[in-house]
C-alpha cells in the first residue's frame, strides 16, 4: 500500500480534494494498483517552518 505524503503551504478543501484525487490517479497508474490501496497524506507548513537556501520563507516573503 503505496503511502504518499505531500507537503507545503495551506491550501482550501476543495484544493486539497483535487491535490489528492489527482496524486492518488497517476500513483495508481504507476504502480498498477486500485486506488483503494493509495493513501495520501498533506501535511501543511507554515512558512516560519520551511527555509530555502538557509532563510525562512517567511523572511524572504517580507523583503520580496
Amino acid at each position: 500500500m503505496p503511502h504518499i505524503r505531500v507537503g507545503g503551504p495551506k491550501i482550501d478543501l476543495d484544493s486539497k480534494r483535487k491535490l489528492a484525487a489527482g496524486i492518488t490517479d497517476v500513483a495508481s497508474e504507476v504502480y498498477g494498483i486500485a486506488k483503494e490501496h493509495i493513501v495520501v497524506v498533506i501535511e501543511e507548513t507554515n512558512p516560519e517552518n520551511v527555509s530555502v537556501a538557509g532563510k525562512l520563507i517567511a523572511d524572504r516573503k517580507s523583503h520580496d
